[in-house]
């Protein structure tokens, strides 16, 4: 058996199962096994008059150190991870039944008071929410007026503007902000209840009522 061709396999063998591209998965117990069987032979095949040097012992030895090293930081962060998912599905229990402002534009319409809320990107001179029943028509027009940057909670108590009142049910809103003439950018956010939460993929989505399921960057404000 040639030297250079156990040495070579040794390296592929390595060098593969670090970067993944075996066909086949070992255990690192196995791992290591074949890795001491194929040094053995290489030790056993050598040429006398020209051994291996320490170097290239000490160079393999460290390659497979190296396997040993990732294989287990890669079983530690799986754990680390599974354990993360797991508690992010028991905080996110404590959220149900609360009131949550979330991204959407739903405004639901109950014992004739309705809020929801709108965040502004910068300071706006003037910010007027149109409310809209579920036919599309408008029903009314609100003038919150001048408002800083930042989150605006509103309340509508389901009359038209000539003082009619609607019936409780679900309604959507509309915002428009501007400032010196121009638009201002916004992000309108319902109210609703949270229903149940749940994982999908990594992302902890909850599920609330009148808007469906939201991911946790959607969630504004938890009441």
């Amino acid at each position: 058996m040639a030297v250079a061709a156990v040495q070579s396999t040794a390296h592929t063998d390595v060098i593969n199962a670090i970067n993944g591209t075996a066909q086949a998965k070992s255990s690192v117990q196995e791992m290591s096994d074949r890795f001491l069987k194929l040094l053995v032979t290489q030790l056993k095949n050598q040429d006398p008059m020209n051994p291996m040097e320490n170097a290239q012992l000490t160079s393999q030895l460290a390659q497979m150190s190296t396997v040993e090293g990732v294989n287990k930081l890669n079983d530690g962060l799986a754990a680390l991870n599974a354990q993360f998912r797991a508690s992010q599905v028991i905080q996110g229990s404590s959220m149900v039944g609360h009131q949550v402002l979330a991204e959407g534009n739903a405004l639901t319409l109950s014992n004739s008071v309705a809020m929801a809320g709108v965040e502004l990107k910068s300071k706006a001179d003037g910010v007027k929410v149109d409310i809209y029943d579920a036919g599309g028509s408008l029903v009314r027009s609100l003038d919150l007026g001048k408002q800083d940057a930042g989150l605006a909670r509103f309340v509508w108590d389901g009359k038209t503007a000539d003082g009619t009142v609607l019936a409780d049910g679900n309604y959507r809103f509309q915002v428009t902000a501007s400032a010196a003439g121009k638009s201002v950018a916004s992000t309108t956010y319902s109210l609703g209840q949270v229903l149940s939460v749940a994982l999908k993929g990594d992302v902890l989505e909850v599920e609330v009522s009148g808007l469906g399921n939201v991911g946790m960057g959607q969630v504004r404000q938890i009441f």
